[in-house]
């Protein structure tokens, strides 16, 4: 039975590096020499694919190394479960994280990798105030600790960043650019995100965005007029948008949606045939550039129509009609020879789509096209949004309405702005997208998706993550928040105000949509340090540490907490169902239908391991997993190494071989 210690690589998130030098050896293992890369041997083998100019094109800028080396340092954090302060817990798909996005975005990377659909995210705007992460690189456990007030610490809450230091732009790349590598790992094949920004860091954002993802894989940028009359408080140009930048992880097989038509575009299809189906009728005759009969002699024929009968045919040469036919020819306004838009052989395989109608303002006939309202394609969306639901008076007015003070968020983004985006790069499906946005502020993302949902039948589950950042009541930019905090009696942070608007809009959603029979609750996780304690020897006093370190599992950690470490640690979903059984008059969980089997009880002594054990093996045996299932244990339960020796063999003899304790 192995058991896991902080120092396993099992219990970190993902070892980015040991991946990549792992995927190279595969693929060159002559550039392998003494279990290290020789990189003058992988460049012979690379030939001519090796750019070793000194100066070459690209985005350069003070720190970058290091924001590389935060994206792949694994984290060895944990997600503590917070089932008093979450919503529907036992049956949400949905999930709020409170934490250090970077942290969170490693620790996701087991159980979510190639499996969002869509990512969209405000990241702070780079105005020249503070607004960075100081991620530590040798410890970012430690500085979201003293981000959030949890510990003292001497550094300050967020650093500067004004023009005169020199970095305006480089804190906030050092900043962007470790979440974005991370976030891309997270993202499925066919996924995309959508990034909002202003015009500071638009530039360097798409460079960014063209490094981490691909230049190809840049979809392009739209400018959505947000505020239309522009800010009266710009010197020379009253700004009237922001920028949203869209990539793809893998354009070529990018699903892209779009948006229904409007109603100015829906009111014209004023027919209907025998079914019911609403159309509009779309003449057939070319118009426009190149509409003569010369300009494409293959599109023109003719078509004969019996008003009696109703009958219509085709004829590539002109024909003689027959009984009160009547024939009809694509006639341009000047009387002159024109052409149809499909060709002939189109216009046979369609001839149950066209009608025959006489105008009488031109005194001919003519043949029309049945567009119908049903099965139309989706518009595609423009590079400028200039609809009235992405203004961003929308936004306040929509936080408003759910009870909160105007002043207690600044400028929160309207539910439209996100709305259109899930048109485009989450549309329903009969599998659940999930969409992801680790900046998320008040929480629009979220509100957005259960109305959207609701709306459409949906099944988009979300995943949000906020750092809990203290609000300061002395501060009059944080007052009415830290206020409205205090009022509802939460904690005074940011993270409060994003999970009090979720448990609002969820309210109303259900109000305004009572037959809706979709996901509306969500599961709170908190960023915390491992369950599992970390070997840190005191040399002055060996025997006391060997004695405190018997137990592996900190003192004051629930089962719960062990069970969603263990979630993210052999990556399983966060919200995959989670059952519970006595036996032996012991606990045993089942996670994920028999997938992971788990006893923490505190104490198992020698008479009661095999009954245990063959409990577990009969339950294993009634839930039936797929897939190899894994057992675990509490080290420290054991009486001794034979009982737990003993259990080990019981459970292997019966299949169960992947056993491990805490």
């Amino acid at each position: 039975m192995k058991t896991l210690t902080a120092q396993d690589a099992e219990t970190k998130s993902p070892d980015i590096v040991a991946e990549n030098i792992a995927r190279l050896t595969a693929l060159f293992p002559e550039a392998l020499t003494e279990g290290k890369l020789d990189f003058d041997v992988l460049k012979q083998l690379l030939g001519g694919a090796v750019d070793e100019r000194e100066e070459k094109y690209g985005l350069n800028w003070h720190g970058k190394r290091r924001a590389r080396q935060l994206a792949l340092t694994p984290s060895i954090g944990t997600l503590r479960p917070c089932p008093e302060d979450s919503v529907d817990w036992d049956t949400t798909h949905n999930l709020m994280i409170e934490g250090d996005n970077l942290e969170v975005l490693k620790l996701l990377q087991k159980s979510y990798a190639g499996k969002v659909k869509l990512i969209y995210i405000d990241p702070p705007y780079n105005t020249g105030k503070d607004f960075v992460y100081p991620d530590n690189f040798q410890d970012n456990i430690k500085n979201y600790l003293e981000l959030t007030g949890q510990v003292d610490g001497n550094g300050n809450k967020i650093s500067s960043n004004t023009e005169s230091s020199g970095r305006f732009h480089t804190d906030w790349l050092n900043m962007m650019y470790p979440r974005l590598k991370l976030a891309r790992n997270l993202l499925r094949e066919d996924g995309v995100m959508f990034v909002s920004c202003d015009d500071s860091e638009v530039h360097e954002l798409k460079q960014l965005l063209c490094e981490v993802y691909g230049e190809e894989n840049v979809l392009g940028i739209i400018a959505n007029i947000n505020n239309p009359k522009g800010r009266s408080d710009d010197r020379f140009i009253a700004t009237a948008h922001e920028y949203l930048v869209v990539v793809a992880k893998n354009f070529e097989v990018t699903h892209w949606g779009g948006f229904a038509p409007e109603q100015k575009v829906t009111r014209r299809y004023n027919k209907a045939d025998h079914e019911g189906q609403q159309y509009r009728e779309i003449d057939l005759r070319k118009t426009g550039d190149a509409d003569r009969r010369q300009d494409r002699p293959d599109m023109f024929y003719y078509f004969y129509f019996s008003p009696s009968t109703k009958a219509l045919r085709l004829s590539k040469e002109r024909d003689q009609a027959i009984g009160d036919e009547i024939e009809i020819v694509p006639q341009r306004d000047d009387s002159t020879d024109g052409r149809w838009r499909w060709g002939y052989e189109t216009a046979v395989e369609l001839l149950d789509t066209v009608v025959a109608r006489y105008m009488p303002n031109r005194k001919i006939w003519g043949i029309f096209e049945k567009d119908y309202l049903e099965g139309r394609s989706l518009i595609k969306p423009t590079s400028s949004w200039t609809f009235k639901e992405v203004n961003s008076e929308r936004g306040s007015e929509q936080f408003v309405d759910l009870g909160f003070p105007k002043e207690a968020f600044p400028r929160p983004k309207p539910l439209g702005t996100i709305q259109r985006i899930l048109d485009i790069g989450a549309q329903p499906t009969a599998d659940a997208s999930i969409v992801l946005d680790f900046f998320a502020g008040s929480g629009t993302t979220a509100h957005a998706i259960m109305i959207q949902n609701a709306a459409d039948g949906g099944n988009r589950r979300y995943i949000l993550v906020q750092l809990p950042e203290p609000l300061d009541a002395e501060n009059k930019d944080q007052k009415v928040a830290a206020d409205f905090c205090e009022q509802i009696g939460k904690p005074r942070t940011i993270a409060e105000l994003t999970k009090e608007r979720l448990r609002r809009a969820a309210k109303k959603v259900r109000q305004d949509n009572p037959m809706f029979p979709g996901d509306l609750g969500f599961r709170i996780l908190k960023l915390a340090s491992s369950n599992i304690v970390a070997w840190e020897p005191n040399r002055d006093d060996l025997p006391k540490t060997l004695e405190e370190s018997i137990e592996h599992l900190k003192a004051d950690r629930t089962e719960q907490d062990i069970l969603f470490e263990l979630l993210l640690k052999l990556g399983l979903a966060l919200t995959i169902p989670i059952e519970q059984k006595t036996i032996s008059s012991k606990t045993v969980h089942s996670i994920g239908a028999g997938t992971l089997l788990v006893c923490l009880a505190e104490h198992i002594n020698a008479a009661e391991v095999e009954p245990l054990a063959l409990g577990i093996v009969a339950w294993h045996k009634q839930l039936a997993p797929a897939g190899e299932t894994s057992v675990v244990f509490r080290d420290s339960a054991f009486a001794d190494d034979i009982a737990k020796t003993n259990l080990n063999a019981i459970l292997q003899q019966h299949g169960l071989e992947n056993v491990r304790s805490l």
